[in-house]
């Protein structure tokens, strides 16, 4: 099993070995001139802007929204905390494309950071009102019982608390903010990724694509590097025995009614807007906006792949997830390591990388289905092993071992008994798996065969000839198939801590 946790490692990282690859061959006269030059620096700028801004936004409401929604006696606590978690299943450029509908004046930096804060936030949201609900109420009575007021209680000892749900949701929005390429070039706002696709569109296989898309992975590396060191070793367990207990919540008094009109205000920007928007064009359009005979091919396209991509990434799940549980150590961290960090890379690096194998090493796959799906296990690999090891964790060691000495072997053991028992974690893994792929869109773009038309594609390819109307059924079915995958993220933040 370690060896083959080595083999899906070892695929795993092409794209970062792809980085090393071009920036050697390319050599240093050449790379210094394509990434020392004003059009990068641009690009650099753009990028710190849009992450200095979004990120400190996306922060201070999430904390407010989970305070709110987790530590208050604010009526339909649930209600509210689902609704916020919403624009989950709203695709980030579906966001933007809701909005320039709204408002087609709206571009630059400010619209940049106005749309990526509201389809955000919710990666924020959830870990830390988790938290929230899990700490000891205890903590904070003792801090009140000193004399400190409310506020000065609630920064100095929740937030320490919310460190590590802050550094891993900060970081989650921050990779996201690198990758995103629909939403940017929709409110013509330059970034890393937009100006890589336009490189790459223009000149396909060129270095100055691939020294941009160097940069981006250092950005991305940058980022991880700085989220490690900012969430620090501290231990953040309860230490005693017994439970922690249920915090009665603190009462909004006079501040009841604007609190639930800010709620308000939040959802409409938020959900809205972007139904409003898809509810306008369509009523507006008709039954005839609805072509059957270009959506049904559309949507078979995206379930072929979604299914192949998440069956493919379960798969190659499987040994790093049972290794993770049944034989920990260096090794065991270093493999899943890596494998976190080439899932974080922006699926237009991955995407370039793909074609640069293809064509240089391996030319008939170049534009195939079977590159298509690389390019989704590799994007989506983490999100199956995390949710393969939850399962295999619960799955005992002991029946493996009776089926093992009943003469099965190690690998039919696995299969027939730990496998099977793991099933429920990993048709998780492959649900998130398949509904990402269902909003993926530059990996797509720039991999699929010609004539591939997914919801995603078909979606950008509408809205950059600037037909809405024609747009619009498809990005609804969109968010219709990924409203499981935000149903399944809430109720799992829900059942892991309890309520």
């Amino acid at each position: 099993m370690s060896v083959m946790a080595l083999f899906v490692t070892v695929g795993a990282c092409l794209p970062i070995g792809f980085i090393v690859y071009v920036a050697v061959q390319t050599g240093w006269s050449t790379a210094s001139a394509l990434i020392f030059r004003p059009r990068v620096g641009e690009l650099l700028v753009n990028t710190l802007l849009l992450v200095a801004c979004t990120l400190p936004l996306c922060i201070v409401f999430s904390v407010a929204l989970a305070w709110l929604t987790e530590r208050s006696d604010l009526p339909g606590a649930h209600l509210w905390s689902w609704l916020i978690v919403a624009p989950l299943a709203i695709p980030a450029f579906v966001h933007s494309y809701a909005w320039v509908s709204f408002i087609p004046s709206l571009n630059g930096l400010f619209a940049a950071v106005l749309i990526s804060t509201l389809a955000y936030v919710p990666f924020l949201y959830l870990p830390i009102a988790a938290t929230l609900r899990r700490l000891d109420p205890a903590l904070e009575e003792a801090a009140a019982s000193l004399g400190h007021p409310p506020a000065q209680v609630f920064l100095r000892v929740v937030v320490p608390q919310l460190r590590l749900a802050l550094c891993g949701g900060g970081l989650l929005v921050a990779l996201h903010l690198l990758a995103e390429f629909g939403l940017y070039v929709m409110v013509r706002f330059d970034t890393f990724t937009t100006a890589i696709v336009a490189q790459f569109q223009s000149a396909y296989n060129g270095p100055a694509a691939n020294m941009l898309a160097g940069v981006l992975a250092l950005c991305c590396f940058s980022f991880l590097g700085l989220e490690m060191r900012l969430r620090g070793h501290e231990r953040y367990a309860r230490v005693g025995s017994g439970a922690a207990r249920a915090r009665r919540p603190a009462p909004l008094n006079v501040w009841k009614a604007p609190a639930l009109a800010g709620l308000v205000a939040w959802i409409a920007l938020a959900v809205g807007v972007p139904i409003v928007t898809l509810s306008g064009w369509l009523l507006q359009s008709g039954a005839a906006v609805w072509r059957l005979q270009e959506i049904l091919p559309a949507v078979l396209e995206t379930l072929l792949f979604a299914g192949l991509g998440g069956v493919l990434a379960t798969l190659a799940a499987i040994p790093i997830a049972w290794l993770s549980i049944r034989a920990p150590g260096p090794l065991q961290r270093l493999v899943e390591g890596l494998n976190y960090v080439v899932g974080s890379l922006p699926g237009v690096v991955v995407a370039l990388a793909l074609v640069t194998i293809t064509v240089r090493i391996a030319l008939p796959l170049y534009q195939t289905i079977a590159t298509v799906l690389l390019a989704y296990v590799l994007l989506f690999l983490p999100r199956a092993i995390i949710s393969l090891r939850a399962s295999l964790a619960q799955a005992p060691v002991e029946l493996e071992q009776a089926a093992a000495s009943l003469g099965r072997t190690p690998l039919n053991a696995l299969w027939s008994v730990t496998v099977r028992l793991a099933a429920p974690g990993a048709a998780a893994g492959m649900a998130l798996v398949g509904l990402g792929i269902v909003n993926e869109l530059t990996a797509t773009q720039m991999l699929a065969p010609n004539g591939t038309q997914t919801l995603a594609t078909a979606f950008w390819a509408y809205t950059s000839e600037l037909d809405y109307a024609a747009a619009a059924p498809y990005a609804l079915l969109m968010i219709l198939l990924s409203l499981p995958l935000t149903g399944l993220l809430y109720a799992q933040s829900k059942r892991t801590i309890g309520r």
